[in-house]
């Protein structure tokens, strides 16, 4: 035990010391470097994600109601959306702060939720403040909006890394796109991928109070395109703005 201890202690050290350093003296080569490590290698790090920012403004899209009438009910304790038939649907309730490919990875058509409080992230990461992000949105926004490319100081890394952390599994990424929205009470992101194998979509958004809602989306049938998907996100409500929560 004594020697579990020391060693904890150690890495926490040696963890500091490396932090202090790269806030003193890093240069904007050295954090890319820094970065670079962190997501795997150079293969990883020059993904198109990590360079594709939002190259479209979406607003007011008009929904298709024909279609939202086609879609299954799905209540949680949080939040509540429609979705699709045939599609595995996971909701995480435990403390698992980002999507994790091996929870769905094998599963042909599979959708994945999250709903989190509106100071999840500003919690989750206070220094943020310094830098004038109050909310979730303003965090996905930042987190979205990062390349790796433009990495001059230590809160441009941070948020790249972010990225890779945000980004699930979207395909070989070869025609990857990101588009910004405003519909209704929501706004946010898509980051999607259609390809031969299989369709991505990667939701970002948050409602009127708030709330940070993620959608993502691997549709190997190709039965989904950007407006089915714009579609889904608009019957998202949180359990702040629905009135069917028990």
């Amino acid at each position: 035990m004594k020697n579990t201890t020391k060693t904890i202690i150690l890495f926490a050290v040696v963890l500091l010391v490396g932090i202090l350093f790269l806030a003193k003296f890093a240069t904007p080569a050295l954090l890319k470097t820094y970065v670079e490590m962190g997501m795997g290698g150079p293969t990883a790090y020059k993904q198109p994600v990590f360079s594709v920012v939002a190259s479209e403004e979406i607003i007011d899209f008009p929904v298709d109601q024909a279609y939202i009438q086609e879609l299954l009910p799905y209540k949680y304790p949080d939040m509540e959306v429609l979705l699709p038939k045939k599609f595995s649907v996971t909701k995480h309730t435990k403390t698992k702060y980002y999507y994790k490919r091996r929870a769905i990875k094998d599963r042909n058509a599979a959708i994945y939720l999250l709903c989190k409080n509106p100071d999840f992230f500003v919690g989750l990461f206070p220094q943020v403040k310094k830098i004038g992000i109050d909310n979730n949105g303003e965090f996905i926004s930042k987190v979205l909006n990062a390349k790796t490319q433009d990495i001059n100081a230590i809160q441009d890394a941070f948020f790249s890394i972010m990225k890779s952390i945000f980004t699930p599994d979207m395909g070989n990424q070869e025609n990857l796109k990101i588009i910004k929205f405003i519909l209704g009470d929501k706004k946010g992101f898509v980051t999607y991928n259609l390809t031969p194998e299989a369709n991505y979509f990667d939701c970002n958004f948050t409602d009127k109070d708030g709330y940070y809602l993620k959608i993502y989306i691997k549709d190997k049938p190709a039965s989904l395109d950007l407006s089915k998907i714009l579609a889904i996100i608009s019957t998202a409500k949180s359990k702040a703005n629905s009135l069917d929560f028990e």
